[in-house]
C-alpha cells in the first residue's frame, strides 16, 4: 500500500517535530543537578518526615530532591552513586523516629526494572532547597537554555 506524497512529508514533520519537543526543553541530569546545587541551602543533619514524601526527582545517580511537602524539598547527596535512580519507578526512604539523618539514613531503589538489585545508597549530604527559585531556572533553562550562575562550580 502506498501512501500520498503529502502524508509521506506530513509525518516526517510530526515526527521531526516531536523529537525537537523531546530533546530541545529537556534538561540533562548534569544541568538540573547543577540548578539544584545552585539553590540548595547550606548543610543541615536531618529533616523531619512522617513516613510520606509528596514527590522526588532523581538527580543522576550521585543525588535526588526529595519533596516533603508541596514547597518544601531536600536536596539529598549520595556517599557514592546510587545505581538505576533514573530508571526507579519508586524509592524508599529510611528514618529515625519521624527523622532522617545524613551519613545514617538510606534511599532504595525500588522498581527499577528486571533484574535489577536495590542495594540501598547512603545519604551523605543534606540541603534545604529554595523551591520557587528551583521552578523559576529549570523554567529559564526551558525557554531560554541558560545555566545556573554557578553551574561549572559543580
Amino acid at each position: 500500500m502506498r501512501s500520498a506524497p503529502g502524508c509521506a512529508l506530513l509525518a516526517v514533520l510530526v515526527a521531526a517535530g516531536l523529537s525537537a519537543c523531546a530533546t530541545g526543553d529537556r534538561i540533562s541530569d548534569d544541568e538540573r543537578l547543577a540548578i539544584y546545587r545552585a539553590h540548595a541551602g547550606e548543610p543541615v543533619k536531618s529533616f523531619r518526615y512522617f513516613g510520606r514524601f509528596d514527590s522526588w526527582t532523581p538527580l543522576g545517580d550521585e543525588a535526588l530532591a526529595i519533596w516533603t511537602r508541596p514547597q518544601e524539598a531536600y536536596l539529598l547527596e549520595f556517599d557514592g552513586s546510587c545505581y538505576n535512580l533514573d530508571f526507579a519507578t519508586a524509592i524508599a526512604l529510611s528514618d529515625q523516629g519521624g527523622m532522617v539523618y545524613a551519613k545514617f539514613d538510606k534511599v532504595t531503589v525500588l522498581g527499577a526494572g528486571a533484574g535489577a538489585v536495590s542495594i540501598p545508597c547512603i545519604i551523605g549530604e543534606i540541603r534545604p532547597l529554595d523551591t520557587r527559585a528551583i521552578k523559576a531556572a529549570e523554567a529559564d533553562r526551558r525557554e531560554n537554555g541558560t545555566q545556573p550562575a554557578d553551574a561549572s562550580d559543580g
